[in-house]
């Protein structure tokens, strides 16, 4: 069965199999890995519900071949995930602003990524990799307290951005100059360190 025959649902459930929770966790978290629940993973930092993340890459509908840029990396782990959705043509990058956390996701991602997707630290006063840019899909795991301009403008045409807002799951999708936005349930997240 190739991607245009899976559902976004299929293709997440596969990318989430492929990739275990536990290679992303703190090793006193890993006999936990199968909860689904939010993990510390250190720096008042959570590795995410299984089941949202579920949810906000369903919403994210990654492709292969997309260029995608992870808000929060945090543990890695939706990293990984993406990698895996976007195949050998994609490529990843992760961001993070908590230091103490990115040596650890970049060993543990080196075993999933098959050098496609890297974490790089954020910039001082800089919301994701302006430099990078365009990016087809967004995925952010903190919460905002609204959809921040310097991410939108981040999206390539067409490209979609996933974002809790003020405790509810925004997808946004930007099209020219016009962006739409749908708004999917209520979630809880740390809060987006905005510059």
């Amino acid at each position: 069965m190739n991607e245009t025959d899976q559902t976004p649902y299929e293709r997440v459930v596969a990318a989430m199999r492929a990739v275990p929770r536990a290679d992303f966790l703190p090793s006193k978290m890993r006999k936990l890995a199968e909860i689904d629940a939010p993990l510390p993973i250190g720096d008042d930092q959570t590795n995410s519900q299984p089941s949202t993340v579920e949810i906000m890459l369903q919403l994210l509908d990654v492709r292969t071949g997309h260029r995608v840029l992870d808000v929060g990396a945090g543990s890695g782990w939706t990293t990984a995930i993406l990698t895996h959705l976007v195949g050998e043509e994609g490529r990843v990058l992760g961001v993070e602003r908590q230091a103490r956390l990115i040596p650890p996701a970049r060993t543990a991602l080196d075993k999933h990524a098959s050098g496609r997707a890297s974490i790089v630290r954020a910039l001082p006063r800089t919301l994701g990799v302006p430099e990078e840019a365009p990016f087809d899909r967004i995925l952010v795991s903190a919460e905002a307290l609204r959809v921040p301009d310097s991410l939108v403008d981040q999206l390539a045409d067409d490209g979609v951005m996933v974002i809790p807002v003020d405790g509810i799951m925004h997808r946004v999708q930007r099209h020219g100059e016009e962006t739409r936005v749908s708004r999917h349930g209520l979630f809880r997240f740390v809060p987006l360190i905005e510059p």
